[in-house]
C-alpha cells in the first residue's frame, strides 16, 4: 500500500484518467510573457517529470481587455499557439497532462479598457471599468470560446475556465458588482447566466473528449457576495452545461480576509469544498494552504474533496509527487506560503520563483551539476543562506563543512518560526537540518572559526548574517530595554505595556509575537475564522460573519513607532503587508510614523511627533532599529590575503532578507 493511499488512488475524469489525485494548480509565473518558450517548457516539464498528474497553467487572457495587465499572455496568434505547443509537447514527453486556464480579469484588469458587468471600480484597481452592453458580452463569450479552441490546437489536454477570485465571471455572479437590470443581471438566475453560457460555448468549442474544469467561487468573503444556495444552484448549472470537474475558488482578491498566506491554517478552507460534496455529480477539487502530502491525504480521507490542488508547493519542490509516492515526504522542500518570491514577484512584474527553491522559474540557467573537481569548502554561518550554500555545494560533490557559532543551526529562521502565523518556518528548519544530514555536510555548531582554522579550505563562504544596529539613544542601557533578538529568543522579561522602536518587518514581527496570548490562531482553524470574521456561507452571505472579526484580546498594550513619516508597514510584502497591518490593528496596536526619539526613561520613551512632545508609557522597550552586516571574519580573511565569498546579511543587511540570502547561497554554490 502506498504511503498515502487516498492521494495515490487513480481517478477517471471522463476525458482523462489520472494516476493520482494531485493537481498542480494555476499560478501566474510571468514566464509566458517573456516569450522564452524553452523556459516555459522546462518549468512545466520538470514538474510533469516529478509526478504531477495534471497541471493547470497560469491564467491566459482571452483578449486584450481581459488581461490582468497590459501584455498579459494569451493565444492571440499562430505564433502563440506554436509556443504553447512546445510546452504541451514537453509535458507529454514526460508523461504529464496539462490544462490551460482561461482568465478574464474584468474590472481587475490593469488598463483603461477594462470591462465589467457594471461600472463599479474595484478597490484594488485604479481604473473605472466600462459596463458591457449586449454586443460586448457576446464578444467576451466568443473570445473565451475561441481561446479554448486555440488551447486544443496547442495540444492542451483541457481548459480551466476561471470563474472565481473576483474575476469577470465572478463579478457577474455577485450583487456587489452586478448592478444590471437586463437579462444578465437582477436575480440570481440571471446573474449566473454568463458563466453558464461561457461553459456551454467552451464545451461546444473543444468537443466532448477534452477536459473542462470550472473554477467556482465557494465563498466570496466580500460584502454582497453570493449566498450558498446560489453557489449550489450555479454548480448544478455549470455541470449541466458541460463541466467535467469543479475546482474550488476561495475569496476575492479584494477580500479583507487572507486566504493563502502563511498565517492561514493548513487546509483552512477544505471544509467549504466538503459542503458541496454530494451536491453534484462531477469530481471536486479542494485548494488553498494544502502543502504537505499528510495534509493532502487527510483532506481526501475526510471526504472534503475528490482531488487536491497545490500550486506553490510545486514551486518549492518539482518532485513533490515522486517523493510522496516513494514515502519520502520528509524530503519535500516545504512551501512556507510566504509569497515573497512568487506572488510578490508577480505583482512587481517579475518572473515568479520561490524563496526556498531559487531554481523555480529558472530551470534553464540555474542547475546543480556535479563539480568537475570536488574541493574542501567551508561555509561560516548556518542561517538560511549558509545552509543553502552548504547543501547545494554538497549535492554537487564538494566536501563541505558548515560552522555555526550558536548551539544549533537556523540563524534568523530560528527567530522567525516563533512568530504567530509563521509556524511554517519550523518545518523549513526541519527540512534544512534533514538536507544537511542527507547531503553529508559536516555541521560544527558552537564553533566560531578564525582565519587560521579556515586555512586548509579551498573556498570560504561567509554567511555570518547580521547584528542589531545600535540606535545610540539616551537611556537605552536601562534594564527594561531589550534588543529584538533577546525578546524573540525568550531571554527577556516583557511587561504589560510595550514600546517598540522601529516598525520594519522585524518590528511588526515583534509586535505580533508580543500581542498574542495563548496558542496561535494559525494552529486553531476555528479561532482563526473567528479572528477574521469568517463563517459558514450557508448562514451568512459570502461567508462573512455578521458580527465581523472577533480576535482574542491582546496580551499587552503595544505602541509600534518609526522615524519615517509614512504609514508603518508600507515597506512590507506587496501581497502580505496588509495582513500584518490588519492583524496588529485588530490587537489594538498603536502604530506611529514621523517619530523623533528623544530619550528612554524608566517611564517609557519620550518622543516628538508633529512638533509635540509625548511620553509613550512603557514597562518594556524593544529595539528593532535595523541591522548591520556581521562581517568581521570576512574582513579578517581579506586582510590575510584570502578572497572569501560573502552572501546574505553579511553582504547586505536589508530587513533579514531570507529570499536574497538563499538565492545568493544557491547561485554561488552552483558555480563553485
Amino acid at each position: 500500500m502506498p504511503a498515502y493511499p487516498h492521494l495515490f488512488a487513480p481517478i477517471d475524469l471522463g476525458p482523462l484518467a489520472l494516476s493520482n489525485r494531485i493537481v498542480m494548480g494555476s499560478m501566474h509565473t510571468g514566464l509566458e510573457e517573456t516569450g522564452a518558450w524553452d523556459r516555459v517548457a522546462a518549468f512545466y516539464a520538470e514538474r510533469a517529470r516529478g509526478g504531477a498528474a495534471l497541471m493547470i497553467t497560469g491564467g491566459m487572457a482571452p483578449n486584450r481587455e481581459g488581461g490582468v495587465f497590459p501584455g498579459a499572455a494569451g493565444l492571440f496568434t499562430e505564433a502563440d499557439i506554436a509556443g504553447h505547443r512546445r510546452v504541451t509537447d514537453a509535458v507529454h514527453a514526460e508523461g504529464g497532462r496539462i490544462a490551460m486556464q482561461i482568465l478574464h480579469a474584468g474590472r481587475y484588469a490593469y488598463g483603461k479598457e477594462c470591462v465589467a458587468p457594471s461600472a463599479v471600480k474595484a478597490p484594488i484597481a485604479p481604473f473605472m471599468p466600462q459596463a458591457l452592453d449586449e454586443d460586448g458580452i457576446e464578444t467576451q463569450i466568443a473570445d473565451i470560446a475561441t481561446a479554448a479552441e486555440r488551447a486544443r490546437a496547442a495540444g492542451y489536454d483541457g481548459v480551466e475556465v476561471m470563474g472565481s477570485e473576483g474575476y469577470l465571471l465572478n463579478q457577474f455572479l455577485a450583487p456587489r458588482t452586478n448592478r444590471r437590470l437586463d437579462a444578465w443581471g437582477g436575480d440570481a438566475e440571471q446573474r449566473m447566466r454568463l458563466p453558464v453560457e461561457v461553459v456551454r460555448r467552451v464545451r461546444a468549442a473543444i468537443g466532448p473528449d477534452m477536459l473542462l474544469i470550472y473554477r467556482i467561487s465557494l465563498i466570496d468573503l466580500v460584502p454582497d457576495g453570493q449566498s450558498w444556495p446560489e453557489i449550489v444552484a450555479l454548480a448544478h448549472r455549470i455541470e449541466a452545461a458541460g463541466a467535467d470537474v469543479l475546482n474550488s475558488g476561495i475569496g476575492w482578491h479584494e477580500a479583507r480576509v487572507p486566504t493563502i498566506a502563511t498565517s492561514v491554517p493548513r487546509a483552512g478552507f477544505a471544509w467549504v469544498t466538503r459542503k458541496l460534496m454530494g451536491q453534484v455529480g462531477v469530481p471536486l477539487i479542494a485548494c488553498n494552504r494544502i502543502n504537505t502530502p499528510e495534509v493532502a491525504e487527510a483532506v481526501l480521507a475526510e471526504g472534503c474533496a475528490d482531488m487536491v490542488s497545490m500550486a506553490r508547493p510545486f514551486l518549492a519542490d518539482s518532485d513533490f509527487v515522486a517523493k510522496a509516492r516513494a514515502g519520502r515526504g520528509g524530503e519535500i522542500t516545504p512551501c512556507i506560503a510566504c509569497n515573497q518570491a512568487c506572488l510578490d514577484h508577480t505583482f512587481a512584474g517579475k518572473v515568479a520563483s520561490c524563496l526556498v527553491n531559487p531554481r523555480a522559474g529558472h530551470e534553464t540557467e540555474l542547475n546543480y551539476t556535479p563539480a568537475a573537481t570536488p574541493r574542501p569548502i567551508a561555509v561560516v554561518g548556518a542561517g538560511p543562506g549558509g545552509m543553502m550554500a552548504a547543501i547545494v555545494a554538497a549535492r554537487r560533490g564538494h566536501d563541505v563543512t558548515l560552522f555555526e557559532r550558536a548551539a544549533h543551526p537556523g540563524g534568523q529562521l530560528d527567530m522567525a518560526r516563533r512568530i504567530p502565523g509563521k509556524e511554517e518556518f519550523a518545518g523549513l528548519m526541519d527540512w534544512f537540518e534533514g538536507e544537511l544530514a542527507r547531503t553529508g555536510v559536516a555541521l560544527r555548531t558552537g564553533t566560531a572559526p578564525d582565519a587560521e582554522m579556515l586555512a586548509d579550505f579551498d573556498e570560504v563562504v561567509i554567511a555570518t548574517g547580521v547584528r542589531p544596529r545600535d540606535p545610540e539613544l539616551p537611556g537605552q542601557d536601562g534594564a527594561h530595554v531589550h534588543a529584538y533578538t533577546d525578546v524573540l529568543r525568550g531571554g527577556a522579561e516583557v511587561g504589560g505595556r510595550v514600546a517598540i522602536i522601529g516598525a520594519g518587518g522585524v518590528g511588526f514581527d515583534v509586535a505580533t509575537f508580543l500581542a498574542q496570548d495563548g496558542p496561535s490562531p494559525t494552529l486553531d482553524a476555528a479561532a482563526w475564522r473567528r479572528e477574521w470574521g469568517v463563517t459558514d456561507p450557508q448562514t451568512a452571505r459570502a461567508g462573512l460573519a455578521p458580527e465581523g472579526p472577533a480576535p482574542a484580546p491582546p496580551a499587552r498594550m503595544i505602541t509600534l513607532m518609526q522615524r519615517r513619516a509614512d504609514k508603518p508597514g508600507r515597506g512590507l510584502g506587496k501581497t502580505t503587508g496588509w495582513i500584518h497591518r490588519a492583524g496588529l490593528r485588530m490587537k489594538g496596536v498603536r502604530m506611529l510614523g514621523g517619530v523623533t526619539y528623544e530619550r528612554i526613561s524608566p517611564e517609557g520613551v519620550y518622543i516628538t511627533r508633529d512638533g509635540a512632545a509625548e511620553l509613550i508609557a512603557a514597562d518594556t522597550v524593544v529595539l528593532c532599529t535595523g541591522q548591520e552586516p556581521a562581517r568581521a571574519l570576512a574582513d579578517a580573511l581579506i586582510a590575510a590575503g584570502r578572497t572569501p565569498h560573502v552572501i546574505g546579511g553579511a553582504h547586505i543587511a536589508a530587513e533579514l532578507d531570507a529570499k536574497r540570502a538563499i538565492d545568493e547561497g544557491a547561485r554561488l554554490a552552483a558555480r563553485l
